[in-house]
């Protein structure tokens, strides 16, 4: 065979692998397609027609849940006089200082910049959850930082505190009893001035308080996806 038939035929099979290539890619791209469009849901408790835990759902840092069928009167507990109306994704990923969403299965979510970080002051965050317990009832708290590894979920009922733990760099908040939950999951609770000797309890942790925000209440990332399209909350 000659040089000059070489080229042509070698020109062919280049060819033929960037389309076979090009074929793998595209099987590769419908199957994610279809594992996203057609995931099933997963059953979270008693609501599975609201709930699922979606890959791609963004969660925020910090988000209270309270045990309310009216998101007006959490509106006015927390004295947000002025508000405007917002989407759920905004609400999601930190878009207003507070928003406030539908009520969810006996539940109304807030979040935003504007709720207490335990990591900057563990007194304020106590005092601000003590009050609004003491107008809204039953209130829970969630805090997870990915980065730092900050973590913390509280439990108000009437004003007191029920169970409590907030995790930043150490131990700044201990008190009650440890619940079914935190002990299922698996949570690792250190007392006061008592310092693992890594971070790898830390990160477990943080994964796993979207878990117990499912056990005690709901995860707001889990909020199924046909249902928050539909959600205008209340924000400022």
């Amino acid at each position: 065979m000659s040089p000059a038939d070489t080229i042509p035929l070698m020109m062919l099979a280049l060819q033929g692998l960037a389309l076979g290539m090009g074929i793998i890619f595209l099987s590769l791209m419908y199957a994610l397609y279809r594992r996203a469009h057609y995931l099933k849901p997963a059953a979270v408790g008693n609501q599975s027609s609201f709930l699922f835990f979606p890959p791609f759902l963004q969660r925020p840092t910090s988000w209270l849940a309270i045990r309310s069928a009216n998101p007006k009167i959490v509106q006015a507990a927390l004295g947000l006089n002025r508000s405007t109306l917002g989407s759920w994704s905004e609400g999601m990923v930190g878009g207003r200082d507070f928003f406030i969403s539908p009520q969810v299965h006996g539940w109304v979510i807030v979040t935003g910049p504007g709720l207490p970080n335990p990591s900057d002051d563990v007194d304020a965050c106590f005092h601000f959850l003590i009050a609004l317990s003491r107008r809204l009832g039953h209130v829970q708290y969630f805090h997870a930082n990915g980065i730092l590894h900050h973590h913390a979920w509280a439990r108000m009922d009437e004003g007191c505190v029920t169970r409590a733990y907030a995790w930043a760099g150490e131990t700044v908040w201990n008190q009650g009893v440890k619940t079914l939950p935190e002990i299922e999951l698996g949570l690792k609770c250190f007392a006061y001035g008592e310092n693992p000797a890594t971070t790898n309890n830390a990160e477990a942790n943080v994964k796993k308080v979207p878990l117990l925000a499912a056990r005690w209440s709901l995860d707001p990332a889990a909020i199924n996806s046909r249902f928050v399209k539909h959600f205008t909350g209340i924000g400022r």
